[in-house]
């Protein structure tokens, strides 16, 4: 492809491989900063010890119900459904706890820290929504599934969640599993489960059950803890319990089962999850049965928490591991970490078999310390002498955990124990394992520090090509160096853990201080003052888009526009949401009239077939994920409208879009079309794109489109620099992204649109959807600005129609323009001559590939630096999965796929 006009092909050619480089650069950096923990292959035996042959087994049946995103409040609290586990709990045939969670609070590693008790790799995230990703797989780990089913020649079921059956291939007896991801459905998807279940009661042939249930998150991720749907879904899961405690305690072969509810992960205030808020790491987790009755008098409940979700006792999520296994009388998994939960040890009534139990699971760990720890000593269990001299030695963290150990050894008791010697040896013990866990659990990653290296150089070079290409173009100037001070304090700002969670508030000032700066320009001369006052109500209207919903984590559920205004007055709410689709109604209809030449009944026919079902599409939507939004209908209505196919409608409005698309294209293909005509076309765009956008929204934030769209309608008619329209695009989309209340958490990703239109799971499909609901904003403001560059580069057309006092007055003002000293500073013509109209997507692309690039090698530097850091996988590495959305979706695809497309379309 030859170069442009007006650019070289050395500067065409540096561009090119600046933005081929990072992708390499963000694929490299992601393989050496997310790499598989180690872990020891096989499965563990019983080792022969001084105590003899293992405690026996409690119970011989094990029933596992994951209900997804069970947060503590929903099984503890005062509004809580599961009144009749509530009951279990006060009798004492329930134990209940709360389950740590660390993050990332998503399915797959929660279940591999249940399962292994390990503690799962970040790149976990990554994989979990890869819906046919196997390389996930724990086939090969040593989980208390394998060890049921090999040491016991047991067989297990599993119903639910298809993660199992990704992570347990060949695992299971009989299975039927469900798509984690099709979150627009919570009714199906858990009945496809309970329908299994009076079936596995009454048979005999396994040895555990795996029930995973959906509905219960889905409804969090549609319309958050609080929706309507979400206790009659908690009384659902409650009847289930019901179901099994009854027949556990009537049916003679289930008199020695084990039942354990518990969550995978809670859910934030939103009701999503992946971060590590209070909410999304505190799930409940009860352990049921008749047996357990002589272990507890009973507990007060509902109760409050002691803080946040924190009731009763707090475990960590991988001690469910060893306590399963110890339960059920087989090994403990080799990589665990967790540690056998104290409040069951009573049920061994020897003392000496408690000591054996924990010391099992000591030794367990130990295993794991020393292959970490490699150079220092740890005694044998029987050299008892040895831990005397041990004892004395001083260092780090592996002396200190050899030291723990020692202790431990010295007081393990041997002949005749006296009570106060095995509590002493158990207590001994606990204290190495908690120790070990806590330290072992938050050591660093094992990083390919060569690859992090590799990927930063190559940031380094596209940062260094597209800076020298950007030497060369026309920035040199005041708006040259906001945009350069823009990325320095960007790239300074992402070393600081508190800013990268609070990323929001970088973007809206520093878009207030853009449009601040354009205010001032034009407002110190009297030609351009009223362009002034358009962007004073810009900045007016930027204030209340920040303000639309609050994000980020320190002001998170903070009162805001879309919670505590338009929810609580939804007709307020549906006023704007039904101003936003008339004025679609309005532009797209005049757009075929005037751009496509068709007749008006045509043309508002057409525009009625697309927004009309939309909006019903909408209606529905809403009916079904947050009907409280609609109490102003009435019931009855709102009933009605809960009828309407939400499937096949959503299919309907993409192809009345994808065909008026196609139709557009087409037209202004036609080689009769003036090339000033083309001008219209982006204009169009926008509009179809809008009524896309907003059908992959909250509702609560469709009315934030209507804001853009008259920013928009303000911004074309101050005829911005092509380089002032770049940054405008730039820093307007960032802000909207944070504006429709996304943040650098894994929780604040929205699933709640991704199937519209999808009857099932089709990654490619879901990937797109969830892409562009959450980066609706960004996309929007990408395309916006292509329009923008295409109205300050073609000429408009001539109207015929146009008095002749209006092309006077243009005349003039063309004129008047033309005088204003220093003009290249804010205007378009004297920069848009400067260039030919190829050349000025060429510093629209070298001024977003800058960014990007500095962005990214920001990003990847902080992570290097502070891998080490408390936080890096709370905030480093979230942000760093986001980047690689930022970089190879959005810049790659959207502003310089897409956008480029769209350029080319209409400039040619």
């Amino acid at each position: 492809m030859p170069a442009p006009s007006g650019i070289t092909t050395v500067q065409y050619a540096l561009l090119i491989v600046a933005n081929l480089l990072i992708p390499i650069a963000v694929l490299t950096f992601a393989t050496g900063f997310f790499p598989y923990k180690p872990f020891i292959s096989g499965l563990a035996e019983y080792e022969p010890i001084a105590y003899g042959k293992p405690p026996s087994a409690q119970f011989d049946k094990l029933i596992f119900m994951v209900v997804d995103a069970l947060r503590s409040d929903f099984v503890y609290g005062h509004d809580s459904g599961f009144k009749f586990t509530q009951s279990l709990i006060r009798s004492g045939e329930a134990l209940p706890f709360t389950a740590h969670a660390t993050s990332p609070t998503i399915t797959m590693p929660r279940v591999k820290a249940i399962t292994t008790g390990s503690i799962p790799s970040f790149l976990d995230v990554i994989l979990n929504f890869a819906e046919s990703d196997t390389t996930s797989t724990l086939a090969s780990q040593d989980t208390w599934l394998a060890q049921i089913k090999d040491k016991k020649d047991g067989k297990l079921v599993m119903y639910g969640d298809d993660t199992w059956l990704k992570l347990f291939p060949n695992m299971f007896g009989r299975a039927d599993g469900t798509s984690s991801f099709f979150v627009s459905d919570f009714t199906e998807v858990d009945n496809n489960v309970t329908r299994h279940v009076p079936h596995e009661l009454r048979v005999d042939d396994w040895n555990a059950m795996i029930m995973h249930y959906l509905g219960l998150d889905h409804i969090g991720h549609k319309s958050g803890p609080k929706s309507p749907n979400m206790v009659p879904k908690q009384e659902e899961m409650d009847s289930i319990v019901k179901e099994i405690y009854e027949a556990m305690t009537s049916m003679n072969h289930l008199t020695s089962t084990l039942l354990v509810l518990c969550g995978d992960h809670g859910m934030n205030d939103g009701g999503n999850h992946g971060g590590s808020s209070p909410g999304e790491t505190s799930p409940a987790l009860v352990f049921i049965s008749p047996k357990l009755k002589q272990l507890s008098m009973g507990k007060p409940c509902p109760t409050d928490p002691r803080v946040d979700f924190e009731y009763y006792k707090m475990i960590e999520q991988s001690d469910v591991a060893p306590t399963i296994a110890g339960l059920l009388g087989v090994p403990v998994p080799l990589n665990n970490l967790g540690v056998i939960i104290p409040d069951f040890l009573p049920l061994w009534s020897n003392r000496i078999d408690q000591v054996q139990l924990l010391l099992r699971n000591a030794k367990q760990i130990l295993n794991i310390v020393k292959a970490t720890f490699k150079d220092v000593a740890f005694v044998s269990e029987n050299e008892q002498q040895a831990a005397n001299r041990q004892l004395s030695q001083s260092g780090g963290e592996g002396p200190k955990l050899s030291k723990l150990w020692a202790n431990a050894v010295k007081k393990l008791p041997f002949g005749e124990c006296m009570d106060s010697d095995a509590y002493d040896a158990v207590e001994a013990l606990y204290e190495f394992c908690q120790e070990a866990q806590e330290l072992m659990s938050s050591a660093a990653s094992n990083y390919d520090l060569s690859r992090l290296a590799f990927g930063i150089i190559v940031a380094c070079m596209s940062v260094a090509m597209t800076a020298l290409v950007s030497r060369l173009l026309p920035l040199m100037n005041s708006t040259g160096a906001f945009f350069a001070l823009m990325n320095v304090l960007y790239a300074i700002m992402m070393f600081a853990s508190s800013y990268v969670e609070e990323e929001q508030h970088f973007w809206y000032w520093i878009t207030g201080a853009w449009i601040s700066f354009l205010c001032c320009v034009r407002l110190q001369n009297a030609t351009t003052r009223p362009a002034g006052m358009r962007l004073l109500i810009i900045l007016a209207f930027h204030r209340v888009a920040q303000r639309w919903n609050q994000t980020g984590q320190k002001f998170a559920g903070a009162p805001d526009i879309a919670q505590n205004i338009l929810r609580p007055n939804a007709a307020i709410l549906w006023l704007l949401v039904t101003m936003t689709y008339l004025m679609l109604l309005y532009r797209i209809g005049n757009h075929i009239v005037h751009d496509l030449k068709t007749g008006p009944a045509l043309g508002t026919a057409c525009s009625l077939a697309q927004v009309v079902p939309a909006y019903l599409f909408k209606l529905g939507f809403t009916a079904n994920d947050a009907p409280e939004l609609l109490s102003w209908l009435g019931d009855d209505n709102v009933r009605l409208l809960e009828q309407i196919p939400l499937v096949g409608s959503a299919r309907l409005i993409f192809l009345t879009l994808a065909s008026e698309t196609l139709w557009a294209f087409t037209a202004a293909s036609n080689s009769t079309m003036p090339k000033a005509a083309k001008r219209q076309l982006p204009k169009m765009l926008v509009s179809l794109l809008t009524l896309f956008l907003i059908t992959q929204s909250r509702t609560t934030n469709i009315p934030l489109f209507l804001l853009s769209t008259i920013q928009l309608e303000l911004l074309s008619d101050l005829q911005l620099s092509p380089l002032q329209i770049t940054i405008t695009a730039l820093v307007m989309g960032q802000t909207y992204f944070f504006a429709l209340g996304n943040s650098n958490a894994i929780s604040s990703i929205d699933l709640s649109n991704a199937y519209n239109g999808i009857s099932g799971y089709s990654v490619i499909a879901v990937g797109i959807l969830v892409f562009l609901g959450n980066w609706a904003g960004p996309v929007w403001w990408s395309v916006s600005g292509i329009l923008l560059l295409v109205q300050s580069t073609v000429p408009e057309p001539i109207d015929m129609n146009t008095s002749a006092e209006e092309k006077r007055k243009r005349w003039v003002q063309m004129e008047m323009d033309n005088l204003i000293p220093n003009k290249s500073e804010f205007a378009a013509p004297e920069e848009a001559d400067a260039m030919q109209r190829r050349s000025v997507f060429f510093l629209h692309t070298t001024v977003l590939t800058l960014f990007t690039s500095v962005s990214l090698m920001a990003v990847m530097i902080a992570c290097t630096v502070l891998r080490t850091h408390l936080f890096i996988w709370t905030v480093f590495s979230p942000k760093y999965l986001f980047t690689m959305s930022w970089t190879l979706a959005f810049h790659l695809i959207v502003s310089v796929g897409l956008g480029g497309s769209i350029w080319q379309f209409c400039t040619k």
